[in-house]
């Protein structure tokens, strides 16, 4: 369990919001502001661990840096043809099934 990276991003959340707080709501006082954000950092926690047990992981901003990432993000979204990124095609189903598999067209469509 990543405890020290979930705990360094609360720190930096709660540093930005306790200033943003501080400068809106400068008139009633700094004690239930800070006490907020302390209430807060073991939900902050607790979400934390609920998603890495499910197996939720962010990536860390150094991985999105690494030259792969930016290489395959440049990849998917600009093609070498130019317009949108080719998909796979779908697997067949009874109704896109290829041709011989299809009644021929002198046929009558049974009814059920």
């Amino acid at each position: 369990m990543p405890w020290r990276r979930l705990l360094k991003e609360y720190a930096i959340y709660a540093a930005i919001m306790g200033v943003v707080l501080l400068l809106l709501f400068r008139d009633r006082g700094v004690v239930p502001l800070l006490a907020g954000l302390l209430v807060a950092a073991p939900l902050y926690l607790l979400l934390g661990y609920v998603l890495a047990k499910f197996g939720y992981q962010r990536k860390t901003l150094a991985e999105l840096r690494t030259p792969q990432a930016r290489a395959s993000s440049a990849s998917a979204s600009t093609p070498a043809g130019g317009g949108r990124p080719e998909r796979p095609r779908p697997a067949p189903t009874r109704r896109t099934a290829s041709v011989p598999n299809r009644r021929p067209s002198n046929q009558r469509k049974r009814r059920r």
